[in-house]
């Protein structure tokens, strides 16, 4: 690719990233201008950022280049990731799958003796982030921002804690798929390259996010209890009433299950799981007397946001390796939790799977920062974009300040950092 488009890329990333930060302002503007509403709510929604950007550097590749250079460009991008997230997100919040998980949730809580609501809300913030080493972090992203959607984010309470329960959410999601090899997909772009099965990250890295996990959810659930307290009756008398759909049968939600499992074993295979994806929609349609509807609108928006860093990420790699390549392992670390902010940890991982003759250390410590830094944007981890997409509604102007979640997503990325470096 000539050095120019390379210059121009590089250019409109930051565009994208700046964008990105003001997106809320977007929506101020939808409300000052009504007669251009609807281009400002688009311009406004953080999931459309990355696709719109991605759209003009393929138009400025288009002029640089020519079109054969943009097509090429395109044509060689995978966006296996895009299309397994929108696959998984569907499937994960299907209503038989969210009523199972969330029964399961309800009956550990009811095990506990403390107040229910607040519990059902750590649960969403501990065991699920690491049930995400098993069934991908998408998918636990999807499940728990799905329960929480309900008791916390559409809750009368503070914007402030809502802010502060995301970071701790995606901080939380990102760490706690290290468990495995397979889920977390900065992990995922190293382990093939260096040998790390999901023995070694269980051992290396597992334990000490698991419990930066709970340190995280617990520190989270002291400070806000009164106003979880306080929110449960309006939360309850929001689900009482609601029409009562009829119940799931257990061989639905073993099938939906099952769906899910085959996806998350196909994932790295779109021909597989596409397939299992669209026998999944003739089945609910089969039996749409046990479902709600399909969450295919946020599920399209996020898969939209990652195909766009797919295009654009793909021409910051000139720049992008030397920087990491130049570190030493302990600024490696620090490199990759600030690289992770403004690019996809899953890209650092990568470029810095590229490098030969990384110590094991220098390998520990750029895959621990890039987790580490999960949580800081929307941007920072795949998955990030659909709990986002599923809990915008219960912030002001349903959209969230890039600013607010960073501030909030500070302390549990130091919790999560204490853990990997000092453990």
């Amino acid at each position: 690719m000539p050095h120019s488009v390379e210059i121009a890329g590089a250019a409109i990333f930051g565009l994208a990233l700046v964008h990105t930060f003001l997106a809320k302002r977007f929506e101020v503007l939808a409300h000052r201008y009504p007669e251009h509403a609807g281009l400002f709510h688009f311009l406004g929604e953080v999931e459309v950022v990355f696709g719109f950007w991605a759209t003009i550097l393929l138009v400025a590749i288009i002029a640089l280049a020519g079109p054969q250079q943009a097509l090429h460009y395109a044509e060689s991008r995978e966006f296996t990731e895009p299309l397994f997230v929108f696959t998984i997100m569907v499937i994960a919040a299907s209503r038989p799958i969210l009523e199972a998980v969330t029964g399961l949730v309800m009956r550990i809580a009811r095990l506990l003796p403390l107040d229910a609501n607040l519990t059902v809300v750590w649960l969403a913030l501990t065991l699920i982030p690491l049930l995400g080493s098993f069934i991908t972090e998408p998918a636990a992203m999807t499940l728990a921002a799905l329960i929480l959607r309900e008791r916390l984010f559409a809750a009368p309470i503070a914007e402030r804690w809502k802010y502060l329960t995301l970071g701790v959410l995606f901080v939380n999601v990102s760490v706690g798929g290290t468990l495995t090899a397979y889920a977390a997909p900065p992990v995922l772009m190293v382990a093939s390259a260096w040998g790390w099965n999901s023995t070694f990250l269980a051992a290396q890295f597992g334990w000490k996010a698991a419990l930066a996990v709970v340190v995280n959810a617990t520190g989270l659930m002291l400070v806000m209890r009164n106003a979880l307290r306080n929110a449960q009756p309006a939360a309850a008398q929001a689900n009482a009433d609601a029409p009562k759909p009829p119940a799931v049968p257990l061989t639905v939600t073993l099938i939906h299950l099952l769906f899910l499992v085959a996806v998350v074993i196909g994932a790295h295979h779109p021909v597989v799981f596409i397939g299992l994806f669209l026998f999944f929609l003739g089945y609910t349609q089969a039996y749409e007397q046990f479902q709600s509807p399909l969450m295919l609108r946020e599920s399209l928006l996020v898969a939209f946001f990652l195909g766009g860093l797919v295009v654009l990420g793909g021409l910051q790699q000139w720049w992008l390796q030397p920087v990491v390549a130049s570190m030493d392992a302990h600024a490696l670390y620090a490199g990759a939790l600030g690289l992770t902010a403004i690019m996809d940890n899953a890209a650092i991982t990568y470029l810095g799977s590229l490098i030969a003759g990384m110590s094991d250390e220098a390998k520990y410590m750029l895959v621990a920062g890039a987790v580490a830094g999960g949580g800081l944007t929307v941007i920072a981890n795949a998955p990030n974009p659909a709990g986002l997409a599923i809990v915008r509604k219960g912030f002001e102007d349903e959209s969230v300040g890039l600013t607010g979640l960073l501030a909030a997503a500070i302390v549990p990325t130091c919790v999560a950092s204490a853990a990997l470096l000092l453990l």
